[in-house]
């Protein structure tokens, strides 16, 4: 009997210590370079300091996080994701996503009500946009219009992105929008943006990518995000940002929890630092981006950079729903008739 029970003992002893073992460890898809660096240093290590659980960061872009969910079929490999707020409506809608329980976010009621994605499948964790970004050293007068890219001056030195990532969809719509389409016409944009995109010194998939074109003075401007530029900036990359006239195009990066996961319950504490005040602050100074959390405050230095203010309100934002519906068929027109 005793043996019977020391083997019994034994046996819940190791599967414990097997299922803690697990749960040590956190996938997290998230963006990279200085994205994943200041994920790192204002969301990984508070969270890994109070839970004694690691952190594994998988990086790339929306895209690629969405694909993902869909080739693991609910059986994700990744336990929290960050990813643009369009795909993750789009995930959604194809029950890819679980639910965020509120009640174990200890800084839910913090965030602002219109940050939470519908049937609370994911919720926004931080406010940036698609702006103009440039060399002063090459671009003496700043440019003022999505327009603008199209001007022979900046021939050969410039760069966008492709439709696969934010940047460059947003510069194509921005674009087609300009040029008398709208979200369920975008013919006119297929073909503004054609000899623009053979023009391109590269279609860029991955937003860091440009951080070499502009340091070795290949590039002289491109539709870029202004916390890239900040980062850079900071680190003595010679950029500024320009906001078109027109109006920069919103970006509200978002947090989801696919399904599937077995450690919801770790994912939720991670995400509940990405919510909190520290999380926030710490993320909006690194990173120059705005904050979802009510109780932050941004410094007269980023509120130069961020979409605030005018900029703020001038922003196109998107509804992620249309995006996530006509995506694939945009995608599609991109690869067949832009990027060939």
């Amino acid at each position: 009997m005793s043996h019977c029970l020391r083997y019994t003992t034994a046996a819940l002893l190791t599967l414990g210590l097997s299922a803690i073992a697990q749960a040590e460890e956190l996938v997290v898809g998230a963006f990279g370079g200085s994205f994943a660096d200041n994920v790192k240093a204002c969301h990984v290590a508070a969270f890994e300091k109070a839970t004694g659980a690691t952190v594994s960061l998988k990086l790339g872009n929306s895209s690629q996080f969405a694909a993902a969910l869909r080739a693991t079929g609910g059986k994700s490999d990744m336990d929290l994701v960050y990813i643009d707020n369009s795909l993750a409506a789009q995930t959604h809608g194809e029950n890819l996503n679980e639910r965020i329980d509120r009640s174990k976010l200890k800084n839910a009621g913090d965030i602002i009500p219109t940050a939470w994605g519908k049937d609370d499948s994911y919720v926004v964790a931080m406010v940036s946009a698609t702006t103009l970004v440039y060399n002063p050293k090459l671009v003496k007068t700043p440019p003022t219009s999505w327009l603008d890219l199209a001007d022979p001056a900046y021939a050969g030195k410039y760069a966008i992105g492709d439709i696969s990532g934010t940047a460059g969809l947003h510069y194509f719509l921005a674009l087609n929008k300009l040029k008398g389409g709208t979200l369920d016409n975008v013919d006119p944009g297929i073909e503004a943006i054609k000899p623009i995109a053979k023009g391109s010194a590269v279609l860029y998939t991955q937003a860091d990518q440009l951080i070499s074109l502009f340091e070795r003075e290949e590039i002289a401007i491109a539709p870029w995000y202004p916390d890239r530029a900040g980062v850079a900036m900071d680190k003595g990359l010679s950029l500024a940002v320009a906001y078109p006239k027109e109006g920069a195009v919103g970006i509200l990066p978002a947090v989801l929890i696919p399904k599937g996961t077995a450690k919801s319950e770790l994912a939720h504490k991670f995400l509940d630092q990405v919510l909190s005040a520290e999380g926030q602050g710490c993320f909006s100074e690194r990173a120059y981006i705005g904050s979802v959390n009510t109780k932050v405050q941004l410094s007269d230095k980023l509120k130069k950079i961020v979409p605030y203010g005018a900029t703020l309100e001038k922003a196109w934002f998107i509804d992620p729903e249309v995006i996530a519906k006509n995506s694939p068929t945009w995608t599609r027109r991109w690869q067949r008739e832009v990027a060939r």
